[in-house]
């Protein structure tokens, strides 16, 4: 009798550990598609999973950084959800291209749409929601994105607890985005603009080792072509004077 209650306690036990780890692990994300290199431009994706066994998400709302403010932000249509992007004026306008940005994106919401059956993300599920954005910052090895996630049971959960060094994971850590080493060099040529000068600088010693080439075949027939008259003229002299020798 004791040992199953042993056993009982210790399966409870153990299931409660695994069923805690899971929720800890699933939160809302983001990641990008490729790379998120700093200075460049990126595709990303928020990964939105559902908790809950009895509701469904209905809305995201994600808050983009203040201190590095995107002049660019493109939201990907996705099926069965409404898009709202906010913008906000900015105290110190950003310079892009040339142009003068005074204002961002400082907020996108997805509001689920559809029959109640099937809205939003229901349990068990998740959902992406991609966007484009740039120019990624240059002096900064992360982006943090607060998000707020709403069930259809009225349940908010705010996703914007930011992670401090050395400490354990917030129990609802706001969603991260890593930025990689720029893709360009010092002197600011990317590796396609490096690409395209080797095959221009190819080209250009193919050019010119035809233009050689060329040169030297020209070179060849002209003195052939000397040599042929001399022989020629030289036969024409060695006939007169045979011929004159048979006359004497």
């Amino acid at each position: 009798m004791n040992v199953s209650r042993i056993a009982l306690v210790g399966g409870v036990a153990a299931s409660t550990v695994l069923i805690l780890a899971g929720t800890a692990s699933a939160h809302v994300s983001v990641q990008p598609q490729g790379e998120a290199a700093k200075g460049g431009y990126a595709t990303i994706n928020f990964k939105v999973p559902n908790e809950r066994d009895d509701a469904s998400t209905t809305k995201l709302e994600v808050n983009f950084p203040t201190d590095h403010p995107l002049a660019s932000v493109m939201p990907q249509p996705v099926p069965g959800w409404k898009i709202d992007v906010t913008r906000s004026k900015l105290a110190k306008p950003l310079d892009m291209h040339g142009k003068k940005i005074n204002e961002v994106v400082s907020k996108v919401t997805w509001t689920a749409e559809g029959s109640k059956s099937d809205l939003g993300i229901g349990p068990g599920e998740f959902q992406q929601f991609p966007l484009s954005v740039g120019q990624l910052p240059e002096d900064a090895d992360q982006l943090v994105f607060k998000a707020i996630q709403t069930y259809d049971n009225k349940e908010v959960v705010r996703w914007i607890e930011e992670q401090k060094d050395g400490a354990e994971e917030p129990e609802s850590p706001a969603p991260v985005l890593k930025l990689t080493a720029a893709t360009t060099d010092e002197h600011g040529s990317t590796a396609d603009d490096k690409s395209a000068a080797a095959t221009a600088d190819g080209a250009k010693d193919k050019h010119t080792e035809a233009a050689s080439a060329s040169s030297s075949s020209d070179t060849t027939a002209r003195v052939l072509g000397v040599v042929g008259i001399v022989i020629g003229i030289a036969g024409v002299a060695f006939g007169i004077l045979a011929g004159r020798r048979r006359s004497v």
